[in-house]
């Protein structure tokens, strides 16, 4: 079965649309990649400064070619001309899933 990686960023309340609009902005950029099944941008309700990023993929193999490969290279974005901007996460921390069980809505 699929494996999810969900990144934790805690983000203060002045970073939040600044974070929100560099996801948007990135859209596309993941969902090429091979073996990617799905992609969520979690925003807090209450109680936390924490966004989860949760990604699903067919398998560790598949992220790892992700990671080493596309995201490496977006996140590398403006670094050599000293142009990147700050990062509006100021922590990050990643959770690894293995899906065991799964279930979708009834059809019909």
């Amino acid at each position: 079965m699929s494996i999810v990686k969900i990144n934790v960023l805690t983000v203060p309340a002045e970073q939040r649309e600044v974070l929100e609009q560099r996801f948007a902005s990135r859209a596309g950029s993941v969902e090429g990649s091979d073996g990617f099944e799905w992609f969520e941008l979690l925003r807090p309700v209450e109680g936390t400064d924490q966004y989860l990023v949760y990604t699903r993929w067919r398998s560790e193999e598949d992220f790892q070619k992700w990671m080493d490969g596309p995201m490496q290279a977006a996140h590398r974005g403006g670094a050599a001309t000293g142009e990147r901007p700050k990062p509006a996460a100021s922590g990050s921390t990643v959770w690894s899933f293995e899906v065991v069980q799964q279930a979708a809505p009834k059809q019909g």
